[in-house]
């Protein structure tokens, strides 16, 4: 049985630096992962122990320079969320909210007092970050977003509420997002601030193995080194937006992947008819398909990796990536399902854990609508969705 990605030899098209870091990554998920998602999915539970071993793993901001970052090149960091997806949607979105959100917005736009306070805490996996953007009434329009931080005399007051924020409930520190007489500005919100609160969100059918809080800022007044001082207006929370949706781009990919691999493996020793159900035409079909549809997007994810690496990508490109890539592993997911029939709603396997956490992938981090306005902006000039 032929791996789907070695279908056109696309490891063969990586670097040997590349293909250690992949490896290293898979090792780690075989042996500390695998034996346990579904019951994690299952419970309903995000393993926080594993934080400090992600940490020592280098993966948490490794795609970022010095305080204790790997500085890892983009496509590395891009392969690492592929093997950490092909595992579980909520792991991957662990590193990426630590590494793309709540890291990169103090790298990118924090003073040097908050890079070293928290950035080596963060990088070890001792601390966690979230991000809080999203409101109740605001998430693809953040723009309008009611949060409000008003000057007091050198303090700030930060008043309002923030909704589906992955990390939320175990942050050590949350970025959060608010509007001033300035206009949109970042501050860094410790846990244990007074007037801080966070609410997990239970009930979820999708992210399981991923904590989804609520946060609740009521009067809460920090310094004026609680702003992010460099972080004037949207584009500095849309910018890390950016750098998590080119993780997605790869970890959709990872999520394909493995959900072809356990639709082979069973169409391989499922036996109907009397013979295995790979040897029917129509099964097949939906093989050759997705396997297709995989390799493809594998290579518009090296793609992407490659101009970013070069510093030349743009964000209509990294909204192509996300779009394409995580449809595809969406669409996948489920055919992977009709293979394994009845078998394939245990959580035995993992196509339809996969497709679950798909649905919540597709819509966060820019929904499949906004991207595919983004990319209609880019080709005619006119922004359709204002």
């Amino acid at each position: 049985m032929t791996d789907p990605l070695d279908l056109l030899d696309i490891p063969t098209v990586l670097t040997d630096e590349e293909r250690d870091i992949q490896s290293t990554v898979a090792g780690f998920v075989a042996d500390r992962v695998r034996p346990h998602v579904a019951e994690w999915f299952g419970d309903g539970r995000f393993p926080r122990e594993l934080a400090p071993e992600l940490g020592r793993l280098g993966l948490l901001g490794m795609h970022l320079e010095g305080y204790g970052c790997a500085g890892v090149h983009a496509t590395g960091y891009g392969l690492a969320c592929l093997e950490l997806e092909a595992a579980d949607s909520g792991l991957r979105s662990f590193v990426s909210v630590q590494g793309s959100l709540s890291m990169f917005s103090i790298w990118r736009y924090g003073s040097r007092e908050q890079k070293e306070e928290w950035l080596p805490r963060l990088a070890a996996g001792t601390a966690i970050g979230c991000f809080g953007l999203t409101e109740p009434d605001h998430g693809s329009d953040p723009a309008g977003m009611r949060t409000k931080a008003v000057r007091d005399g050198d303090d700030w007051v930060l008043n309002g509420t923030k909704t589906w924020i992955t990390n939320g409930g175990i942050a050590d520190v949350a970025t959060i997002w608010a509007t001033t007489q300035e206009g949109i500005r970042g501050f860094l919100v410790p846990r244990g601030t007074p007037g801080f609160t966070t609410r997990d969100i239970d009930g979820k059918l999708s992210l399981r193995a991923s904590v989804t809080s609520e946060l609740h800022l009521a009067d809460v007044r920090l310094p004026d080194t609680a702003r992010l001082p460099a972080a004037t207006g949207l584009s500095a929370p849309l910018s890390c937006l950016n750098e998590a949706r080119f993780g997605i781009l790869f970890g959709a990919v990872g999520a394909a992947r493995d959900c072809l691999r356990a639709a082979l493996s069973y169409a391989d020793t499922r036996v109907q008819f009397g013979r295995p159900i790979s040897g029917f035409q129509l099964t097949q079909r939906k093989l050759a398909d997705m396997a297709v549809s995989l390799n493809t997007s594998m290579l518009l994810a090296l793609h992407l990796g490659r101009l970013k690496d070069a510093g030349r990508i743009r964000a209509e490109q990294v909204s192509v990536g996300k779009l394409n890539n995580v449809r595809e592993a969406l669409s996948i997911a489920r055919e992977c399902r009709t293979i394994l029939g009845a078998n394939g709603i245990s959580l035995e396997y993992a196509p339809l854990r996969h497709a679950n956490n798909l649905e919540s992938v597709l819509t966060y981090e820019g929904t499949a609508e906004i991207h595919t306005l983004a990319i209609g902006q880019a080709l005619t000039g006119v922004p359709a969705y204002r």
